[in-house]
């Protein structure tokens, strides 16, 4: 189901007529709850120190002024051991949540303690509008031009800023973790070769590069009834679900779909299987995050598009003055060196990274060294159930730990 230009135009209105903090819809869920933990003070306070484990915030500047907030967990429960034995490894979150997200479980169930137990030096980035990160040198977030960016600044400033932190401290090449958008970002950063000095392998879960088949409806919607572009036409630079103008054209196009929003993780992720009632409470409590509106278009570009490659800014006379070209230029995956240890894990029941796109993806690495690559399909995960999944500590962080210790 699409919606037309013009019903995009009239929600705009009608949006604008309602009081933001009466359309909270399913985000306010939590106000007849307990209260939640939330990271106020900081995610190593708030979700790691409180399991008994040491944990550092570090604060990384980009080439283009963005203060990123980093975590890092040094070592396991027990104690370090002998530290110049311990990898690093960089996880990084998807779209809309930040390095909270990972750490939302018991800690026996949580993928950066389990990765610390298991002697890695775990680092988790949060990427720039997210609640940490949140700071630049010279903007503020209330200006629009704080919010001039997409995932091509994500590639191009956030993640060499972070890799460049932890390989100066460490001087070790970084084993790399991704979930959603931490997966597309890391493709594209691997296919321009930037970073792969400094990589030693990446996991991948959820691994998204093409989004044609994506099956949630709310995104599908959002992304082909130019949601992105109409918010961005009457002035909103920063993309927060939680309230304002933007949460009101979700509930709209939750009504005008015929669709149940009340539970949003499903509606947007797929029927998860294995997620505790108290660990989605406690996720809507520190979740969604803000990020820029152009962005979200540029993510429904690349689910229009069927394209993976750099933001079009819709002529060719601006595209030339941006890349000296009419078209913006496309990442090409198959560019990743074929000697990289890859990990693939995906879930049979994702609604963002839909298998047939995943598996249109792996196919990209069909000359890669067969050696060097491996892939896990899991029949009954959904896309939350790799962050968040009571179960995941057996079904796939185990195997991922196994796979960074095979490439050490």
């Amino acid at each position: 189901m699409a919606l037309s230009g013009s019903i995009v135009l009239a929600l705009i209105f009608f949006a604008l007529s309602i009081n933001p903090l009466e359309a909270r819809g399913p985000f306010d869920r939590l106000s007849r709850k307990p209260p939640q933990r939330t990271a106020a003070g900081g995610i190593c306070a708030s979700s790691v120190r409180i399991h008994g484990y040491k944990c550092e915030e570090h604060d990384v500047v980009t080439q283009d002024g963005y203060i990123l907030n980093m975590q890092r967990i040094p070592e396991g429960r027990a104690g370090a051991g002998d530290m110049s034995k311990r990898q690093p490894v960089l996880i990084q979150h998807g779209i809309l949540v930040d390095g909270m997200s990972w750490l939302l479980n018991p800690a026996d169930q949580n993928l950066p303690l389990i990765l610390a137990d298991q002697g890695f030096d775990v680092w988790m980035g949060n990427t720039r509008g997210t609640r940490f990160s949140r700071r630049h040198k010279y903007l503020s977030p209330n200006q629009p031009a704080f919010w001039n960016w997409t995932w091509d600044e994500l590639v191009s400033y956030d993640l060499p800023a972070m890799f460049d932190h932890i390989h100066g401290l460490t001087g070790q090449k970084i084993h790399y973790l991704g979930h959603s958008l931490g997966t597309l970002i890391g493709f594209a950063s691997f296919s321009e070769k930037g970073l792969v000095d400094k990589l030693k392998s990446a996991a991948m879960l959820c691994p998204i590069a093409y989004l044609s088949h994506m099956t949630t409806v709310l995104g599908d919607i959002a992304a082909r009834s130019f949601l992105a572009e109409a918010t961005a036409i009457i002035g909103v630079a920063e993309f927060n679900p939680k309230s304002g103008l933007v949460g009101n054209f979700i509930k709209i196009i939750c009504r005008q779909a015929g669709i149940d929003c009340y539970d949003l993780v499903s509606v947007i992720t797929g029927k998860n299987c294995c997620l505790n009632a108290s660990t989605i409470d406690l996720f809507l409590a520190n979740e969604p995050q803000s990020t820029s509106t152009k962005n979200m278009i540029h993510l429904s570009q690349t689910v229009r598009d069927k394209v993976l490659r750099k933001y079009n800014y819709g002529t060719s006379d601006r595209n030339m003055k941006h890349y000296g070209q009419p078209f913006p230029p496309a990442y090409n995956i198959s560019a990743i060196p074929h000697d990289l240890p890859l990990f693939f894990s995906y879930g049979g029941l994702d609604s963002l990274a839909d298998v047939n796109d995943v598996r249109f993806l792996i196919d990209q690495f069909k000359f890669h060294d067969v050696d060097k690559i491996e892939v896990q399909f899991v029949k009954e995960y959904a896309h939350a159930d790799f962050i968040m999944g009571v179960t995941a500590k057996d079904v796939v962080y185990n195997q991922v730990a196994t796979f960074f210790k095979r490439e050490a």
